[in-house]
């Protein structure tokens, strides 16, 4: 008897295993929500990340600015970042009532938002820290919003697996979580291009008012978040032209891009106008007595070109607000020629393969690994699609492809050659095309699911590792981040950012040694309670630092002070400079003593003017950091503070060959560094 109940188990048992399943299909609002929740994971990874990192060098003029835009009308301070993201980052401290420094200082007249932003965070007793947070917090939703247009663009072209594989990827893309929680426009700029070539797509193939109305008010939107913004124009146009392509409709759908165009343009011209208060001027009504912008349009207008009479006429017949054309006319003018650094080269104009390298470099490996396996498997299938396939699997495509390569084409042709984040509104593209691979993670492609599988979480991994220093992610092909200085520096690396971690390390490891520190940014080392005497340091904010002569002891420096990116002796160290600094270092005790000893001063300004003394004192500091760094850059750094800020312990006989000792004695101590490391 029991030998049969047994064998009756047995069997219904075995019936049960043969009995499959019914598949659980998770709802479409589940599915939604959970994107959502990943979106916020993706905000809340970006924000808290920055609770550890100081004011990068942009954030203090667009909190600034943006808070001088909401409660004064006032926007002469900043107006070539875009007015949008500056009110919206400015929000909290608008709301709560922080009070701007009065309008009778000299920064504020001058529109110098560096100084004067200087003023309302570090010299009022504010919170500093909470306002930038919060600004920050505000700016980490539209990263998240980002986020998901990713997810629902992806999940139109490949479905469900494929849109959480594609928000994924964006979710812990070190990119955008350096960026996303940003006070700054760039992350505001990547959402609008990606949701403004969406939003035009979906109303060209979606006749109708909801889609129109849409569309023209992202594009508006658009043009008041960065200038940048002209871009949308021929992305808008190649849109077009695929929307065109085959149609045998007459002259129909020409009319209809051509009436689509003018409400574009209206509704454009009508949200510009609003965000500047409907008013021409730039400056606030009680507020104009010696106000100007801080460059004045003469020079504005030098050199401009074909643009220049434009922008003439537009200003002569107030068609647009003054700040917004001034705001337009500045980023023409100051994107001609900017100070760059690559790979120990150094340009005005910029390198064509500038921003190739930095994608390269500052991607994870494993995404780069997996745009590859996009590449191979799309081209392998494509060899047996007809025409009918073809038009039917890159019809949709067509937006992404028209924003990627108008944007592309710009950058590489820039020469702008500031910070990987310039190409940040590029990255959503490819995360929502590797969207495709989505149908890979399936168990009956067992291999093919691994590799993506594989691929994801060792991108999710490598993003985790790096964290809180999101900015100074570089892979292994440019040897880490503890490399990156000698690559990239600037918003591609050190912004200002590393304060507080260098506060600590000074804590831990100082003791009572002199510190010495040259640092790249806006923040304020002395509200982080970093005691140091100054090196030289951009931008020149805040307090003007004594005259000195350097110790040894601890230098702390700034990755973009150390290769002297900005400095005017930037480049070779030539016998020219060696010279004139050799002339100029013999008169150093008595440029100490024009500072410090009253009765000498009066001595030295009866044999040379003051302007001549403060002039030679800046000349020589300038040179002697100069000199300096060529040593420090052959020389292995002690400590980096989040890879950004480089701390070097010189000795007594260190410090005075590679500052006071002859060229000779300099070239010597090069090479001998040189010699240990190799």
């Amino acid at each position: 008897m029991g030998h049969k109940i047994r064998f009756s188990l047995c069997e219904i048992l075995s019936t049960l295993r043969r009995v499959q399943r019914p598949a659980v299909t998770p709802s479409a609002g589940f599915l939604v929500t959970l994107a959502v929740l990943l979106g916020l994971a993706h905000a809340i990874f970006a924000v808290t990340a920055t609770t550890e990192k100081s004011m990068t060098s942009d954030e203090i003029a667009h909190l600034t600015a943006g808070h001088a835009y909401n409660t004064r009308g006032d926007y002469r301070l900043q107006p070539e970042n875009g007015n949008l993201p500056q009110r919206w980052a400015a929000l909290p401290a608008s709301l709560i009532g922080a009070p701007l420094p009065p309008p009778a200082l000299e920064p504020w007249r001058e529109a110098d938002v560096w100084n004067y932003g200087h003023a309302f965070f570090y010299e009022q007793g504010l919170p500093a820290d909470l306002l930038l947070f919060a600004g920050r917090a505000m700016v980490a939703l539209f990263s998240a919003a980002t986020g998901l247009l990713v997810y629902f663009w992806s999940r139109s072209l490949f479905g469900q697996r494929g849109a959480f594989l594609s928000l994924v990827l964006f979710v812990f893309s070190p990119t955008f979580l350096a960026h996303g929680a940003l006070a700054t426009s760039d992350a505001v700029m990547a959402f609008f291009f990606l949701a403004a070539v969406g939003a035009w797509w979906r109303h060209l193939e979606r006749p109708g008012f909801g889609p129109a109305a849409l569309s023209s008010v992202t594009f508006g939107l658009a043009c008041v978040s960065k200038f940048s913004a002209p871009l949308l124009l021929p992305m808008f146009g190649l849109c077009a032209l695929g929307w065109l392509a085959g149609r045998r409709e007459g002259a129909a759908p020409y009319w209809r891009l051509l009436r689509s165009a003018a409400v574009h343009v209206v509704v454009g011209w009508a949200i510009i106008w609003l965000f500047y208060g409907f008013r021409f001027s730039p400056f606030a009504p009680a507020l104009t007595e010696g106000a100007t912008y801080n460059h004045g349009w003469g020079w504005m207008l030098t050199d401009l070109g074909w643009p220049r009479a434009i922008i003439v006429r537009l200003r002569d017949w107030h068609l647009l607000p003054d700040a917004f054309l001034y705001g337009f006319t500045f980023v023409l003018q100051f994107a001609k020629q900017r100070g760059a650094f690559l790979n120990g080269e150094y340009s005005l104009t910029g390198w064509p393969s500038f921003f190739p390298y930095t994608f390269l470099v500052k991607s994870t490996l494993p995404f780069l690994l997996l745009l590859g396996v996009a590449g191979m498997a799309g081209v392998r299938a494509a060899r047996t699609w007809g025409q009918t396939v073809w038009r039917a699997r890159l019809r949709p495509l067509i937006p992404l492809g028209a924003l990627f390569v108008v944007y592309w084409a710009m950058s590489i042709t820039s020469h702008l050659n500031i910070g990987h984040r310039h190409i940040l509104p590029t990255y959503p593209v490819l995360f929502i095309t590797l969207g495709a691979l989505g149908s890979w993670i399936d168990l009956r492609r067992r291999l093919a699911a691994l590799v993506v599988a594989g691929l994801v979480l060792w991108h999710g991994v490598e993003s985790w590792r790096i964290r809180p220093h999101y900015l100074a992610y570089f892979n292994p092909l440019a040897g880490g981040p503890a490399n990156g200085w000698r690559h990239l520096v600037d918003s591609s690396l050190d912004w200002g950012q590393d304060l507080p971690g260098l506060q600590r390390w000074l804590a831990r490891e100082a003791g009572r040694e002199p510190v010495f520190l040259a640092y790249f940014g806006t923040g304020d080392p002395a509200y982080e309670g970093i005691r140091a005497t100054l090196l030289p340091s951009l931008p020149e904010v805040g307090q003007r630092r004594p005259w000195h002569a350097l110790q040894p002891g601890l230098y702390a420096v700034s990755a973009t002070m150390l290769q002297q990116v900005y400095s005017p002796v930037r480049g070779p160290w030539t016998l020219a400079l060696e010279q004139e600094y050799q002339q100029l270092r013999v008169t150093e005790p008595d440029l100490l003593a024009y500072q410090a000893d009253p009765k000498r001063r009066e001595e030295l300004l009866r044999a040379a003017p003051a302007i001549n003394w403060t002039t030679a004192w800046r000349r020589y500091e300038l040179l002697r950091f100069a000199r300096l760094c060529h040593y420090l850059r052959v020389r292995s750094p002690d400590a980096e503070i989040g890879y950004s800020i480089l701390i070097y312990r010189l000795t007594p006989d260190e410090l005075n060959r590679a500052c006071s000792g002859s060229l000779q004695d300099w070239s010597k101590l090069i090479e001998e560094t040189v010699g240990r490391k190799g």
